[in-house]
């Protein structure tokens, strides 16, 4: 789904931005060939959890050093690895499981091809500066994904069956007539209120952030006159409207005194879709670059063809394809400390892997702080770290079944809420499906569907927490808490659909998504609310250790985590070699923007940042052309 990507004016911690490339390896020797799962044409053994076992891990290939060294193969890290191969660094991505892509990863299993993750998507084929953060790192890399595009889904609610579609009037005509006129109203009246935001919720590219003073150069003063631009055109109301970007959504809600339940609900649903909190807890700016996206004329909704597993083999291919590599089965086991910098990796192979510039963590906070020695991590980060708060993990429901019977109208989304009165955070209570093979029929075996029902990260990992995966009692629980998915299952798929026409059939449970994903309890990630906290940036209290994916800066969602490897790996460079990526893909900055990089202008951007760079901040008058060579000298800590 869609996030909105703005700057954090927080404290950005100062990063090196000028290093020194050094040539690349030879990408023949280094690169790893990624296989299917079943390339061998074998049956994977299965666990206790039915899922694939992981394999044994394999001899590392090629030299076992880096510039830069990315612990995990998500969204994020892929991004960050991908943009900087892009940018002439030697970069090697390790991953514990045998398949990249973390929790977008794709598994296959008697033919069938199922989707691990995320399954609704949009903006992978915009283009521009407004474009989706995944759509611009993708575009940066030389690499796009063929889409199915539509425009709506199934929903199942207390107040009903419709088929909801996405747009600046259909879905007022799905409420008025499956809802309320007062409904169709209320929404009519949140759609005005916020869709002129949009405009300044996209006027700088998220390709464009860095986690440094060099935002300055790369943002403010490329894209302000069109950010100034957009908040012209709003008008002073539209304009007073846009400083809530940066608080919790239900501000405007409350603001345009929208009473209706259903709206209310709904709003409730997609931030919790998007953020895993509901409307108090997510950013106004993700909730409103996400309308902008689902509800402005022209708007899709996009699926992958060939299932979610192509977007990882497209990152994966724009790495590789500038010298970047990736190794399977590589367990990292601890990240190495000398002399207080990140250094390397330990490999539980007992292999040490050298990070001659950086070290890259796109695992959860909470397992970052775990591969870290005990002494080099200050009490303060380890104490917030410990006190984040956690969303709930997952179950999961794998199907592949006979598809004679269903209706060929079936549609790939079904979303289903049994009770709003309990929340859609409530365990149990709000179920998502997706048919992929509707769209993408090479992801099952001819006349077969491929389904994936899961809870989004609602299922509590308490329950599960201690229990033995081979005993009885967790089969026990497997089957009661997986209950509610069939019974989702059978509702979308109707009376045709029978448990015993499966094929293949799988239950994820806490513990599955803790073993595969190797995420801390099962979690779906920090579940930090605005306007009481904010996501941590990139860097870390370890020179050298970087982190990037939904622990940190913009938060939770495909884009989001998209944007964030991208903002480390912006910050990784030298605000020139950034420039030139963005004039590239962008083109030249605004043709007013010589206007803008005034002494005075500077002197208010400079004062956002609290850096460690405080003598510059003293001396804001110096002149820009002093200013851009401290920018390209060599200033690392």
């Amino acid at each position: 789904m869609a996030s909105g990507i703005l700057p954090s004016f927080v404290k950005f911690r100062h990063l090196s931005s000028n290093f020194k490339f050094t040539p690349k390896l030879d990408s023949n020797s280094n690169r790893t060939t990624v296989l299917p799962r079943n390339a061998n044409g074998r049956d994977r053994p299965s666990s206790s959890d039915g899922f694939p076992s992981p394999l044994t891990i394999n001899s590392f290939p090629g030299k076992p050093e880096a510039d830069v060294v990315v612990i995990g193969s998500g969204i994020g890290g892929l991004c960050c690895a991908g943009l900087l191969a892009r940018y002439g660094q030697d970069v090697l991505v390790l991953e514990s499981h045998d398949q990249p892509g973390g929790a977008a990863h794709a598994f296959e299993i008697k033919g069938f091809k199922f989707d691990s993750g995320p399954s609704l998507f949009s903006g992978f084929q915009s283009r521009g500066r407004q474009a989706n953060p995944l759509a611009q790192v993708l575009d940066a890399l030389g690499e796009s994904i063929a889409c199915a595009n539509y425009n709506s889904w199934m929903v199942y609610i207390p107040e009903g069956e419709f088929l909801s579609r996405i747009g600046p009037t259909e879905f007022l005509k799905d409420l008025e007539k499956y809802v309320s006129l007062y409904a169709a109203q209320e929404w009519q009246k949140l759609l005005d209120a916020i869709l002129p935001m949009s405009a300044a919720a996209m006027a700088l590219p998220p390709l464009s952030i860095r986690g440094d003073l060099g935002i300055v150069f790369t943002t403010a003063a490329r894209y302000a006159p069109s950010l100034l631009k957009s908040f012209t055109q709003m008008g002073p109301q539209g304009a007073l409207s846009a400083t809530k970007l940066f608080q919790p959504f239900s501000g405007i809600i409350d603001s345009l005194e929208l009473k209706h339940p259903f709206v209310r609900n709904w709003v409730d649903l997609l931030a919790f879709l998007l953020a895993g909190v509901k409307s108090n807890g997510i950013l106004s700016a993700e909730m409103v670059y996400m309308f902008a996206e689902w509800y402005k004329p022209g708007c899709t909704l996009e699926y992958p063809l060939h299932g979610s597993g192509a977007i990882v083999d497209a990152l994966v291919r724009g790495m590789q394809k500038f010298g970047g590599r990736l190794s399977l089965r590589t367990h990292v086991d601890r990240i190495v400390v000398e002399n207080g910098r990140a250094v390397g990796v330990g490999l539980r192979s007992g292999l040490f892997v050298r990070a001659k510039k950086a070290v890259v963590s796109n695992a959860s906070m909470w397992d970052t702080l775990n591969l870290l020695p005990k002494e080099a991590i200050p009490k303060s980060y380890q104490d917030r770290i410990m006190s984040t708060p956690q969303c709930e993990s997952f179950m999961h429901l794998h199907l592949g079944f006979d598809a004679e019977g269903i209706r060929e109208d079936l549609g790939i989304h079904h979303i289903i809420v049994n009770d709003w009165s309990r929340g859609v955070d409530a365990d149990q209570n709000v179920v998502l499906i997706s048919v992929p093979s509707v769209f993408s029929p090479d992801l099952s075996p001819p006349g077969k569907h491929v389904l994936h029902a899961y809870t989004p990260g609602t299922e509590p990992f308490g329950l599960w927490e201690g229990l033995d995966r081979r005993s009885t009692e967790y089969r026990k629980l497997k089957t009661e808490r997986s209950e509610v998915l069939w019974r989702a299952v059978e509702r979308a798929l109707g009376p045709s659909f029978k448990r015993e026409k499966c094929e293949v059939e799988l239950v994820g449970t806490p513990l599955t998504h803790r073993r595969f994903l190797r995420r801390n309890r099962g979690t779906y990630g920090p579940a930090i609310e605005a306007g009481k906290d904010t996501f941590p940036g990139h860097t870390t209290p370890i020179p050298q250790l970087y982190c990037c994916g939904d622990s940190t800066f913009p938060g939770i969602g495909v884009p989001a985590v998209a944007a964030s490897g991208a903002i480390v790996a912006n910050s990784l460079v030298s605000v020139s070699q950034h420039s030139q990526l963005l004039d590239a893909r962008f083109g030249l900055c605004d043709s007013t923007a010589e206007n803008f990089k005034s002494n005075q202008t500077l002197k208010y951007m400079l004062l956002m940042f609290q850096t460690e760079k405080k003598e510059v901040i003293k001396r804001h008058t110096m002149s820009l052309d002093k200013m851009e060579g401290w920018m390209e000298d060599d200033h690392a800590e």
